[in-house]
């Protein structure tokens, strides 16, 4: 390779779930994102919405695919108190521990749920498979 090439960039681990490489417990799919379970939730149906172009920096969306992950995050949110009784639905857009946009929706019963200081280290795919098939039900 010449000094001017660069090698291609690799995929985020979130592009790797996208495209089946590593497993996923997914709720939706469409031609612009992907919402599935988070595996280290903060609460019971975590999930996240993830666009399947790789933006790093969630304001660098083109304002059509920030209107659609939006619009799919109040649908996820809505199927998410539906499912779970929750008191609120909480939306975080941190972006620091994966470099590909993501919103996490999260149902919430209290402020101090919000907190990725909760986020358990682990948990089973048993789990996440009937949390993800409670929203998918209410889709």
């Amino acid at each position: 390779m010449g000094a001017g090439d660069r090698q291609p960039a690799q995929p985020t681990i979130f592009t790797r779930i996208i495209d089946g490489q590593i497993p996923g417990t997914f709720v939706h799919r469409d031609e612009h994102c992907v919402v599935f379970m988070s595996i280290n939730p903060l609460a019971r149906g975590h999930a996240l919405v993830v666009p399947i172009e790789e933006v790093d920096h969630w304001v660098d969306a083109s304002p059509e695919l920030a209107a659609h992950l939006f619009e799919v995050t109040r649908r996820i949110g809505v199927a998410q108190r539906d499912a779970f009784g929750c008191a609120r639905v909480a939306v975080i857009i941190a972006g620091y521990e994966v470099p590909h946009a993501h919103i996490h929706v999260v149902p919430t019963n209290e402020m101090s749920e919000i907190s990725f200081a909760n986020a358990a280290a682990s948990v089973d795919p048993d789990d996440l498979e009937a949390a993800a098939q409670a929203i998918r039900e209410r889709l």
